[in-house]
């Protein structure tokens, strides 16, 4: 095997990126209107259909992280790495779509799940929710530029900048004008291109270093830890952490909710569920080449796990096979870019212009400059960033810590006629401060104060396991459940939690928000909300006739609308 990257000369990394978004923008030219609406620009008048919704949350999730993250988690962890980083990833999709119906029957016309929440309690809270949002895409466009960039400069002559700044470019032209719809017509094809790709080369690296009997013999060289499907030091550093996470992204992610609110409210659950197992199978497979690298005793190049994907591609497949994996990745993630720029874009259209500067009598021409500005803006910013190769990781453990901060005020509000607005945003500061201060270690973790956070973060996981389980079964087996995992929590993990500092903080985040929010909502003499009002607070900001003229009719080609139909 050839340790060294393979590399392909400028002209033919430039015509291979040519070749990509060139097709996905003249793709785009099909579905372009001359007078675009704002709310088709937003969530397509949601009418989105199944095919087409399924694909696109499945692409959409499917970023350059899932790459590079699954197989350094099989290269770490062995054969439970893959497993989870994208079972758990997968139960992100999932466990929305309980929610998800809850929040479709509250506000059927809205864009934004920060409407609903604007509705609900007004505009603080609901600028909580659009702040993590705004942070958390910014963020990703961040991670995906800068894999991009990295893809280039390692695979051809280009510099890294060279390779952020075409990647931003690229997504940028094909997403500006049509927004969200341009998103999920691309996302369907960049998810069968990714499927058949992904299809070729897993097995073809396989087969390449030696087939079933290399590997198994492969498996001797691991360590007990590495061999072990159950491995603690897999579930406790990132499967225990990766579950925390399910509910924080999947209700804090505008990527999602805005699939939520676009997709037809028919086709909700059979485009959830087939998201779920489309992108479970597909990272799980990838995180398979990082196993295969762990058993032929590889050594990253330059000690970078990012290039395990790239060497094994490289060590073991002629550039044909590299070219292939070099749009696989540059598809995957494209299709979370464009995502990331339409979730911004309805974010500043909706949450801020349309409920907070234009209260309510926004003008949709104006929205859809403020869309499209936005994303302008957000590109540009994405390019920076990312051609800086900044270290991300501090703005990623926020943005995680706030939509864990979010997950019961969100629920509750959407639930729970009782919560106010006051406990809502109270809430999520506490959780912030207090997630802050176990995550930096701001105290010493042992002692009394430990066993503080040790409980808050047995009430937290008590409230996941919760929530999760009411999602499915109802209230009275979700306050069970929860029960029963907070009771298990206090038994077996204070006393040692405090060691394990990402997933204390994590729990602790929601722990400490549930009991802020339930406190104060139980002292409030505020009357009990009436849900029905939200219903006429939230509705679309076009009149259209013909709502079915897109994504699920005739503004499409006729082979997606074939696959927006049942």
């Amino acid at each position: 095997m050839n340790n060294e990257l393979y590399q392909f000369s400028t002209l033919t990394v430039l015509l291979l990126l040519l070749a990509f978004y060139g097709g996905t923008y003249l793709m785009t030219l099909g579905i372009r209107k001359k007078n675009e609406d704002a709310d088709a620009f937003m969530v397509s008048n949601h009418r989105v259909g199944f095919g087409i919704g399924a694909a696109s949350m499945t692409a959409t999730w499917i970023w350059a992280a899932s790459f590079y993250a699954a197989a350094t988690s099989g290269y770490t962890y062995g054969v439970s790495g893959p497993i989870h980083y994208g079972l758990w990833g997968a139960l992100m999709i999932l466990f929305i779509y309980p929610f998800g119906r809850r929040f479709r029957k509250l506000a059927p016309n809205a864009h934004t799940l920060g409407e609903l929440i604007h509705a609900r309690h007004g505009s603080s809270s609901q600028l909580i929710l659009a702040l993590s949002n705004v942070l958390g895409s910014v963020i990703s466009l961040m991670v995906n530029f800068t894999a991009a960039g990295a893809l280039v400069s390692v695979l051809s002559p280009l510099s890294f900048q060279a390779g952020v700044i075409i990647a931003g470019v690229g997504v940028l032209l094909y997403t500006l004008w049509s927004g969200f719809r341009a998103s999920v017509l691309t996302d369907f094809a960049q998810l069968v291109a990714l499927m058949a790709i992904a299809i070729v080369i897993i097995p073809a690296v396989f087969f390449a270093m030696g087939g079933p009997s290399e590997l198994v013999a492969g498996l001797d060289t691991l360590t007990p830890e590495q061999a072990s499907f159950f491995s603690m030091d897999a579930i406790l550093n990132q499967g225990a952490p990766f579950f925390v996470a399910v509910l924080a992204y999947a209700i804090g992610n505008q990527t999602i909710s805005q699939r939520l609110f676009a997709v037809n409210e028919d086709h909700i659950k059979p485009t959830f569920l087939t998201a779920t197992v489309g992108y479970g199978a597909i990272v799980i497979g990838l995180g398979m080449i990082g196993l295969m690298a762990l058993t032929t005793g590889m050594e990253p190049l330059n000690g970078d796990m990012n290039n395990l994907i790239p060497q094994m591609v490289s060590g073991y497949l002629p550039p044909l096979f590299i070219a292939l994996f070099f749009i696989l990745v540059i598809g995957s993630l494209s299709s979370t870019a464009d995502s990331d720029l339409s979730a911004l874009s309805a974010i500043m259209m909706a949450d801020v212009y349309g409920k907070n500067i234009a209260r309510g009598k926004a003008d949709p021409k104006r929205m859809l400059l403020v869309g499209r500005l936005t994303m302008i803006v957000a590109t540009m910013v994405g390019v920076v960033f990312a051609s800086f190769a900044l270290d991300i990781l501090v703005m990623l453990v926020f943005v995680g810590a706030l939509w864990g901060a979010i997950v019961f005020p969100v629920i509750a509000s959407c639930f729970w006629n009782r919560v106010t607005n006051q406990a809502f945003t109270t809430s999520v500061l506490v959780a912030m401060v207090l997630f802050c201060v176990a995550r930096f270690e701001l105290v010493s973790l042992d002692g009394g104060s430990g066993l503080f956070f040790e409980l808050l973060a047995s009430v937290g996981g008590g409230v996941i396991i919760g929530l999760m389980v009411f999602g499915f079964l109802g209230r009275t087996a979700g306050f069970i459940a929860g029960l029963l995992a907070l009771v298990a929590m206090l038994v077996f993990a204070t006393g040692f939690l405090h060691e394990y500092t990402v997933l204390l903080a994590s729990l602790t985040a929601y722990g400490a928000s549930t009991v802020v929010c339930v406190v104060m909502s139980l002292l409030s003499r505020q009357p009990d909300f009436d849900f029905d009002t939200i219903r006429e607070r939230v509705g679309d900001y076009d009149s259209h006739e013909d709502a079915a003229a897109d994504v699920d009719g005739e503004a499409l080609p006729a082979s997606a609308r074939l696959a927006g139909q049942r």
